[in-house]
């Protein structure tokens, strides 16, 4: 694709800021410090996953660890919790390694079970809308603030983690890393290797809360009240 009128405007932009136009490529500069590699790095997976437990206290958002071959039995459970009439998943390839795809199964003899589909178009967000506890996997979770990063596409709409009243986060053991910096590194990383890169990442921590007005904090302002992560081992 063409782009109209480059030049112009890049002369335009550099005399008003009184210096010649650059044309060569800028090169990254090597800071003699580096913190934000230096956080939790030694950890190990163990360590990392205190780390995300203890900040669940703080981002208001409940912690909860378990196995494969127990996450059907321990995902039941937080719907109950939340008296869930109904749920939104993803149509996320991981169900069935997880075995998801049974459990939903299971689930829709008392609830109402809506996987993702992407032939529903806009249709999935006014289910959303309408739904008590939306699911879906973390892709990268980091353990420093207790965000999860959702890496959307058609089988995975960001209503499912915006829209319904409570959402529910299946962190895999090994998507766990220290900070955000991890984070960024795995996506440009991604990108390098030419992988198709997500219609957007989505960086979740926690439930909805503002404290704009006078300070006070209001849980579930612009998405869901309650929210839970599952770890998997």
């Amino acid at each position: 694709m063409a782009i109209q009128n480059r030049d112009s405007f890049l002369s335009n932009l550099a005399a008003n800021l009184g210096r010649p136009q650059r044309r060569e490529s800028v090169s990254r500069p090597e800071y003699s410090v580096q913190p934000q590699h230096e956080v939790f790095k030694d950890y190990s997976a163990e360590e990392l996953i205190g780390v995300l437990k203890e900040h669940c206290k703080v981002i208001h958002t409940d912690f909860v660890r378990t196995d494969k071959s127990d996450l059907q039995a321990t995902l039941k459970r937080v719907l109950d919790g939340y008296e869930a009439a109904s749920i939104i998943a993803s149509n996320d390839k991981r169900n069935q390694e997880y075995g998801l795809d049974k459990a939903y199964e299971e689930f829709s003899k008392e609830v109402d079970v809506h996987i993702w589909d992407a032939s529903l178009g806009k249709e999935n967000q006014v289910i959303a809308e309408r739904t008590d506890v939306g699911i879906s996997f973390s892709d990268i979770t980091l353990a420093e603030s207790g965000t999860v990063a959702l890496m959307t596409n058609k089988d995975n709409g960001r209503s499912i983690s915006l829209m319904p009243k409570c959402y529910v986060a299946i962190i895999p053991k090994e998507t766990i890393v220290p900070r955000m910096t991890q984070a960024a590194g795995k996506i440009h990383q991604d990108n390098e290797k030419g992988i198709a890169p997500p219609s957007s990442v989505c960086f979740v921590t926690g439930p909805s809360n503002s404290a704009d007005i006078e300070m006070n904090l209001i849980v579930g302002v612009h998405g869901p009240v309650k929210v839970t992560y599952i770890v998997v081992d």
